[in-house]
């Protein structure tokens, strides 16, 4: 990353999570309520487990703001673990005498096998404790910050559900989205009607001692043309983008806009055609795309469409009927290691790309309109509107 960057540390079930966030501009109005309503998001949806009713995530801030206001300097956040409590000897830093348990039974689809190989541990603890989703609690504290920041140029960022195991609905691009529906819906769907449906699939799976997967969409409205480039292969915007929703715990697949769907069309169908639109000329620009099958993002640059990006979520490597492993001290056919998890994540998995799209927003924002403080910022960002409008 470049103007906006970030660093997280802690453990699953250590004493809490860091985040060190560098490159937010000074005068920037935050405060810590603001961060906590995007916690409390990341902690909803239907299939969440146990750990979601212990935690109470509020990310306090350490250092960078001042009177509610950001400094320029590097932003510090904190958010403790309420369990580290019940986890302070598996978890001590200091030695202890008290022998504790190793877990050798490595997890299909999770992080184990891969971890404890590459660093030559005995023990999956370490990796299980960092590799764990409760790292991206972190991510979502500073992509609030980045959402703060993106309301002052007028950009908004939504998540909803698309499908859940077998369970799914396209929307047609004609059809709006009814965000307040999405944030009461307990699997943060759309569809007042498929969400039982949802339900009831997440119900099946956790009788069955089974998790599932499924794909959200992720939608950025009030983009300004031009973020990004083409130049480097490491400035284009949708490579960013999907490196960082990539990123997320159990994501397997990203596309933008209508992705792999335009494998099967010719090109005559494919892209989206350039039309005077007298709608536009409000914003400046006296022409529109006919559709957004490009997802807000054509050779690497924004070009003032909504950015569109959808994910798929693999189901949850912890399972309650473990599958077959092996005890990496004996070597001999075991059951997976097994510890309270998530049925279904996707909704969460969502609010979590939320954060992510809006940090590389924010550091494409940044990288084109630059500035120390948010006056500079936007002044610059309202003269580059006016010079290409």
């Amino acid at each position: 990353m470049g103007q906006f960057r970030f660093l997280t540390g802690g453990e699953s079930h250590g004493k809490g999570l860091v985040a060190i966030v560098e490159g937010m501009v000074a005068d920037l109005t935050l405060e810590e309520g603001y961060i906590h309503k995007e916690l409390k998001r990341r902690q909803q949806g239907y299939g969440r487990g146990p750990r979601m009713k212990i935690e109470e995530d509020k990310a306090e801030i350490m250092a960078g703001v001042r009177y509610g206001f950001t400094t320029g300097s590097p932003i510090v956040l904190f958010i403790i673990n309420r369990d580290w409590q019940n986890w302070q000897e598996q978890l001590s830093v200091s030695p202890i005498e008290k022998e504790i348990e190793p877990v050798t039974c490595p997890r299909p689809g999770h992080a184990d096998l891969a971890g404890v190989t590459k660093y030559g541990l005995k023990d999956i603890r370490p990796i299980m404790e960092r590799a764990s989703a409760r790292e991206t609690a972190a991510r979502v504290a500073v992509g609030a910050i980045a959402r703060r920041f993106l309301e002052e140029l007028g950009i908004a960022i939504h998540s909803h559900t698309v499908a859940i195991g077998q369970h799914s609905w396209e929307r047609g691009e004609a059809n709006s989205i009814d965000w307040q529906q999405v944030e009461t819906s307990p699997v943060h769907c759309a569809h007042a009607k498929l969400e039982k449906a949802m339900m009831a699939a997440i119900n099946e799976a956790k009788a069955n001692g089974d998790t599932l997967g499924g794909i959200f969409e992720v939608i950025a409205i009030g983009v300004p043309i031009g973020l990004g480039s083409h130049v480097s292969w490491d400035r284009r915007l949708d490579g960013r983008i999907a490196q960082a929703i990539m990123s997320i715990n159990a994501v397997k697949g990203v596309e933008i806009g209508a992705g792999f769907a335009l494998a099967e069309l010719k090109g005559s169908q494919a892209h989206d055609i350039i039309e005077p639109s007298p709608r536009s000329k409000a914003k400046g620009f006296p022409w529109r795309h006919g559709t957004n099958r490009a997802g807000g993002i054509e050779g690497g640059i924004t070009n003032g469409e909504d950015i569109i990006v959808k994910a798929a979520v693999k189901p949850i490597a912890t399972l309650a009927s473990p599958l077959p492993s092996i005890d990496l001290r004996s070597g001999e056919v075991a059951k997976a290691h097994y510890e309270r998890s998530d049925i279904c994540v996707v909704p969460a998995a969502g609010v979590i790309a939320e954060a992510m799209l809006a940090i590389v927003l924010a550091d494409a924002c940044l990288e084109k309109f630059g500035g120390d403080n948010l006056k500079e910022t936007l002044a610059n960002y309202h003269n580059y509107l006016s010079n290409i409008s």
